[in-house]
């Protein structure tokens, strides 16, 4: 209200500069969705050479999602994540990711999960009731597991904006997989994951044959 009451003012009073301060721009919508497409994210050098990454996609809008899932393994392959070291399996849509990742995360066998998957936008209102749910589901595991869970579900209107999401310099499947290598070494230093497994491995007795092996090497010269 503020705005047209002084838009009318200078108009009146004939203020040209100040009337098009307030004068409505135009953008074109092809150059506003090219925006929102593209990543605003940087990563600074990562090292995930000792990180384990679990992949949970959906059957459901296969082929997006496979193009999605390629760009978090090329950015898994940057970081130095060794191929063993990244667990990829699948479930029916995306409804069902949340359980999956609950069940991955309490394995304990990896540091960060990706989860991936393609929601299009229907007639019906299936499509707000299952972003809801999923989204609220996968941070709910995050919290209560303590593992990073990447929301890598993309949520469109139509099918031109998933493919301008997951193909070529603008799949966010790339920055998906960079933020769950960030995210696991923040969780692996923050909690000092890495020390506990060192400690669990000489409570096994792993570090007590290390220390012999070394001391009869010594004892050779």
């Amino acid at each position: 209200m503020m705005k047209n009451l002084v838009l009318s003012l200078a108009l009146a009073f004939n203020i040209a500069p100040l009337a098009l301060c307030f004068a409505p721009t135009a953008v074109s919508s092809s150059r506003m969705a090219l925006k929102a497409a593209e990543s605003e994210v940087s990563f600074g050098e990562l090292d995930g050479s000792d990180v384990r990454v679990g992949i949970i996609k959906t059957r459901w809008n296969e082929e997006h999602v496979g193009n999605l899932v390629e760009g978090c393994k090329k950015a898994l392959k940057e970081c130095g994540v060794k191929d063993e070291n990244v667990f990829e399996t699948s479930v029916p849509g995306s409804y069902e990711l949340p359980l999956a990742a609950r069940f991955l995360a309490l394995s304990g066998t990896v540091d960060a999960i990706v989860t991936a998957g393609v929601l299009i936008k229907g007639e019906t209102l299936h499509f707000e009731y299952i972003s809801e749910s999923v989204a609220s589901g996968l941070m709910s595991v995050g919290l209560n597991t303590q593992t990073p869970i990447v929301y890598g579900v993309l949520n469109c209107l139509n099918e031109d904006q998933v493919k301008a999401r997951s193909s070529g310099d603008s799949n966010h499947g790339y920055d998906w997989g960079k933020t769950a290598v960030e995210m696991a070494l923040l969780r692996n230093e923050a909690l000092n994951i890495k020390e506990m497994k060192k400690a669990k491995m000489g409570s096994m007795g792993f570090d007590k044959a290390e220390a012999v092996e070394k001391k009869k090497a010594a004892g050779f010269f």
